[in-house]
């Protein structure tokens, strides 16, 4: 099983770019199952996840390609309609393919999914908008079995903000008959750019972006050609690598819009940021101060950089409370963080972490995709070598994280021992 050893206490400077937003392509590549053609995505990372998703297309009947961040599907029609567990247990965007098989095929069976290990992920709220577009819909022996003749417009009110929701209901209602209108939308800037794509499909929507989204169905899309938006949670997270090994780190190809919330955590906190159209620098010239922070939906703090986050303030000064509103259960790599060192006590959804001077290298096993990230960043900071287990979790959302690290001046190196 594959471990990364890091030589920590380095300081990081120079300049990474960021790469394709894996929240972004994995439901673009869904999408491809709304037309036969030819679809283009440029900008697309070497992911597990990605991986995981051509392989579950390829068993429905869409051939993928990726070579140099670039990825041509090609839907020429449907040898399946199910998705099986073996496929969909490691991934729970797999979900994605429900609506857009439902709304082209008129069926689908799709398992229930899985991912990482970080709460439970319900997927009620897509299940009862495809009921109320005409679906008829039963839970069987882990799976989800739907058909519809024909998918309705309708007008859906998510109780919750539901990123993969939103997205999943967008795709079926672009080839649903009338019109379609999402309250409570998830704003993700990944929602916009499935919008944008949908849109060179051939499909009119509305409000992307806002709490309300207006889809107007058609009876055909068609292939189209995209680039991928950049991974916001990538770019702040070699950030932070900057911050917090005290050096100066630039991210290119990722306009700060992206990242306007974190940038002003991090302003707050004592760190400089200098920003243009394309890019972020952020140094810190002296040690952090603690700041509270809770995760909620876009605009809100993500809950995909809250491991990172608390990495960072576990050597800031003072005490700061982080508060997960999203996940029952995202707090595993807390006691990890305190095999280095770190002071942290976690009551309910919120932890407390006291700032510490120093953290020390110790052997770490990661629980979960973004919990690796926090972990390879205390390591970075921690004086001593810190080993990093189960490294595959990383692979599923940071394309070759070790050599983009290693540019920076990190210590880093993967072994399988």
């Amino acid at each position: 099983m594959d471990k990364l050893i890091i030589e920590g206490g380095i300081a990081l400077n120079g300049i990474v770019k960021a790469g394709g937003a894996k929240n972004s392509v994995l439901p673009l590549m869904a999408a491809t199952i709304l037309a036969e053609g030819s679809h283009q995505f440029s900008n697309v990372p070497h992911l597990r996840d990605v991986i995981t998703m051509q392989r579950l297309l390829t068993h429905l009947g869409v051939a993928s390609e990726l070579t140099n961040n670039n990825l041509h599907l090609t839907s020429n029609g449907l040898q399946s309609h199910d998705a099986p567990y073996d496929l969909v247990k490691t991934m729970r965007a797999s979900v994605l393919v429900l609506g857009p098989l439902l709304a082209r095929w008129g069926k689908a069976r799709v398992s229930l999914p899985g991912g990482c290990a970080i709460g439970a992920r319900p997927i009620d709220l897509h299940l009862d908008a495809l009921k109320k577009m005409g679906a008829q819909i039963e839970i069987k022996e882990g799976y989800v079995e739907a058909t519809a003749s024909k998918l309705k417009g309708a007008e859906i009110q998510f109780n919750i903000v539901t990123v993969t929701g939103t997205e999943n209901i967008m795709m079926a209602a672009a080839l649903a008959e009338g019109t379609t209108i999402l309250k409570n939308a998830a704003r993700e800037p990944e929602v916009v750019d499935l919008a944008h794509y949908l849109i060179k499909m051939g499909a009119e929507i509305e409000g992307a972006g806002t709490g309300t989204i207006v889809i107007r169905g058609m009876q055909n899309l068609k292939p189209a050609a995209h680039t991928v938006i950049a991974d916001r949670i990538e770019a702040a997270t070699f950030l932070i690598a900057g911050v917090i090994t005290g050096g100066e780190v630039t991210v290119e190809n990722c306009p700060p819009f992206l990242l306007e919330t974190l940038l002003q955590h991090l302003k707050k906190s004592g760190c400089k940021i200098k920003t243009d159209s394309e890019s972020i620098t952020v140094s810190a010239s002296e040690r952090l101060k603690s700041i509270d922070i809770a995760t909620s939906p876009f605009p809100g703090f993500v809950t995909d950089m809250q491991a990172q986050f608390m990495a960072l303030m576990s050597l800031a000064r003072g005490t700061s409370r982080i508060t997960e509103t999203i996940f029952e259960n995202r707090f595993q790599h807390a006691l990890e963080l305190k095999r280095l060192g770190a002071d942290i006590s976690v009551e309910g959804h919120t932890a407390i972490v006291k700032g510490v001077e120093k953290l020390s290298g110790a052997p770490l096993m990661a629980t979960d995709l973004r919990a690796s990230a926090s972990l390879i960043l205390a390591g970075l900071a921690a004086e001593g070598t810190t080993i990093v287990d189960r490294a595959y979790h990383i692979d599923r959302g940071y394309e070759k994280i070790e050599e983009k690290l290693t540019l920076l001046g990190a210590k880093i190196s993967r072994t399988n021992q």
